[in-house]
């Protein structure tokens, strides 16, 4: 009953927030665009406080919306299914679906307790090692393949090693999922979002590498201090678990080594191609789901055991958000966001510089980064046009606004589980597992995480940035 209540509250605060924002800046916000924003903020905070399945109100209020905006005349009616196949990503949702699938016959050889078992002898049974270890392993690989693919091929392996350890996996799988997050944030193929990035501003990979990398690199180094702080406690909790492994026989953990071989040549060719996927012009959710159907038919696995390993939950609840973000975008709400953004800043180039990176990060940290990040590209594209920051950051290449857009948008997901893809995947995966992560808990973790790690980085960022002009 406490949470009920609370919830109305919060709803209630931010529609008076809402009020007094658009009468500050003098902005006519429309009936449509105010109703669509409590209906986001209600979809939030009754997942934050886990009174409905995530799922669930995320397909009921896309329903909601669809209909508000039917009656406003928003989307017409005979045009509403073309809007939601429309507004759907399906290049996430099947990148999602292969790369499950792929993960799903791999785990049938075994080969994640092989490698949980290599990690603990490498660690020596010390959960600080541990946790660097994976997190270090995780951020590197994010930045060549889809962090999304990383998550879904090292969780697994932490679930492994853990429920062996009979200690709660929960830390090392936020840790993995934060690092995770701001390693794809250094190259242009680690994270959908600087792929929307690069190809909005035509960025190519040594650029993007050279701007990026710096800020990431230190801004990770306090990542890992920062989760050394946080989970103080339980990283000392057991500090020699190695003798539980001691007569383990690690030949014995793979079941099948020729359906190993087969997983880890198509897995070989899906990275690649992932790698390579923005020279050759295929989409990322093509590559996944050809690997898939490849792996399926050489290895003649049972599909219906197959498919049931799939989380079809989460992909539903993408499928949901993409739809609520889309009609978001469709009745002006987040482009209300820019207008507001103008107000605030007043076209300063350098406090516009800022203003990008911490709108983005906060957003990011509620809205799947995305989305947000593909409506955000015309409003960055508005702001470069104005006189004062183009006198400013005219003379560079490529403008500062974009790099602020890639960090506040990257580093932004790890606010909460539901700020980016990989998050999504990893409390999915963990729930599968038996393993819960609230919103709250993750939340209290990720969102002084992510404020720190935005801080550090922007000033790194602006420091390059100075230096260049």
């Amino acid at each position: 009953m406490e949470k009920h209540i609370l919830s109305i509250l919060i709803v209630t605060l931010f529609a008076i927030t809402i009020f007094m924002v658009s009468h500050f800046f003098a902005l006519n916000i429309s009936p449509s665009i105010l109703f669509s924003s409590i209906v986001m903020v209600s979809i939030y905070v009754i997942i934050s406080f886990e009174i409905i399945h995530r799922t669930s109100i995320v397909i009921f209020g896309a329903l909601i919306l669809l209909i508000a905006s039917l009656l406003a005349g928003s989307i017409q009616p005979k045009e509403t299914l073309h809007f939601v196949i429309e507004v759907i990503d399906f290049n996430t949702i099947g990148l999602l679906l292969g790369m499950m699938v792929i993960v799903a016959i791999l785990g049938e050889t075994g080969v994640f307790n092989w490698v949980g078992v290599k990690a603990i002898r490498l660690s020596r049974g010390n959960l600080w090692k541990l946790m660097i270890i994976l997190c270090v392993f995780t951020a590197i690989t994010s930045m060549f393949v889809d962090n999304v693919t990383i998550i879904l091929l090292m969780v697994p392996v932490t679930l492994t090693v853990f429920r062996a350890l009979k200690i709660s996996p929960i830390p090392f799988i936020l840790g993995q999922t934060l690092s995770c997050n701001i390693g794809g944030a250094a190259t242009l193929i680690g994270d959908p979002t600087n792929i929307i990035i690069g190809s909005a501003a035509n960025i190519d990979f040594t650029s993007f590498f050279l701007y990026m990398a710096p800020p990431i690199l230190v801004t990770f180094v306090l990542g890992m201090v920062l989760l050394k702080i946080i989970f103080r406690n339980e990283l000392k909790t057991i500090v020699n678990i190695s003798g539980k492994f001691k007569d383990v026989d690690e030949k014995s953990l793979i079941k099948d080594k020729s359906l190993l071989q087969s997983c880890i040549i198509v897995l070989a060719g899906v990275i690649f191609l992932f790698v390579i996927h923005g020279a050759i012009g295929i989409e990322a959710s093509v590559i996944a789901l050809g690997g898939a159907s490849i792996l399926l038919i050489i290895t003649r696995t049972h599909v219906e055991k197959i498919l049931q390993e799939v989380d079809w939950a989460t992909l539903i609840f993408f499928a949901g958000l993409f739809i609520v973000v889309g009609i978001l975008e469709e009745v002006g709400l987040i482009a209300l966001l820019g207008k507001i953004l103008i107000g605030i800043t007043g076209g300063e180039p350098w406090l516009t510089f800022h203003s990008v990176i911490w709108i983005s990060a906060i957003t990011s940290g509620f809205i799947e980064n995305i989305p947000f990040t593909t409506t955000m590209v015309p409003i960055i594209e508005i702001l470069n046009s104005s006189t004062s920051i183009n006198s400013l950051f005219g003379s560079l290449n490529i403008s500062p606004l974009w790099w602020a857009l890639a960090l506040g948008a990257g580093l932004g997901g790890n606010g909460t589980w539901i700020g980016s893809s990989a998050g999504v995947v990893a409390v999915g995966i963990s729930l599968k597992y038996g393993h819960k992560i609230s919103f709250i808990r993750w939340f209290k973790i990720g969102f002084p995480f992510m404020i720190l790690t935005v801080a550090l980085g922007s000033v790194i960022l602006m420091l390059i940035t100075w230096l260049s002009l």
